[in-house]
């Protein structure tokens, strides 16, 4: 089983108690008890509560993925680490970080994670995106898509064959999203009308407390 909550989003939060704020940060949760927290959003203080808010124990969470270096994707990383500081960190060339834990700086190169788990490697020298293996085919988390996302998807499967993408879609043409049957549309996606008229079957609205699960 493969779970995503959606943790910090701009869109209107699904939940009381969780706060809406720019940026973006998902769970990403996996059969075997590895779990990944996707970016840390703009707000650490926000992420904390987000994270409480669902029931979810930043101690629990022992792997961070950071798609790109601006601060609505970064900014609460310092804040979690002070409640979590031995998580192993992915971070995207050229982003540097004094951490006590294992940091991996990745390339612009593919590359495996672990078993089912992969990223694109950095594109157009700004972002990375993870790619899920799952029953159904790879799930793939962006950040805000800053590449061209036929470059995102190309890559991506190399790993398999795509069959959704979770976060945010920025600046993304809706059809070059075609054939894909599962679009979650967060953060900074420009085009959400367009792209869930287009395919409201595959349409799922972000927000934070939002929750996609693969079996």
């Amino acid at each position: 089983m493969t779970r995503i909550t959606i943790v910090y989003d701009n869109l209107p939060p699904l939940k009381d108690g969780l706060q809406a704020d720019w940026g973006f940060s998902s769970l990403v949760e996996i059969d075997g008890g590895k779990t990944i927290l996707f970016d840390t959003g703009g707000n650490g203080e926000i992420l904390l509560n987000n994270l409480a808010v669902l029931g979810i124990q930043p101690s629990a969470i022992g792997m961070v993925f950071i798609s790109h270096a601006h601060h609505d994707h970064t900014g609460g990383l310092k804040r979690f680490l002070d409640v979590n500081n031995s998580p192993k960190i992915w971070l995207p060339e050229p982003m540097k970080l004094k951490h006590m834990g294992e940091t991996i700086i990745s390339g612009r190169k593919p590359f495996r994670i672990m078993e089912g788990i992969f990223s694109t490697g950095v594109l157009e020298g700004i972002e990375q995106s993870l790619v899920l293996s799952t029953s159904k085919g790879l799930l793939l988390i962006v950040g805000c898509s800053h590449p061209d996302m036929g470059h995102i998807l190309s890559r991506a499967s190399q790993f398999g064959q795509v069959y959704g993408i979770v976060g945010g879609l920025h600046s993304t043409q809706p059809e070059s999203l075609e054939g894909l049957q599962l679009i979650c549309a967060t953060h900074c996606t420009r085009q959400r009308n367009k792209i869930q008229s287009l395919y409201p079957d595959a349409f799922i609205q972000g927000g934070a407390g939002q929750v996609i699960v693969l079996q």
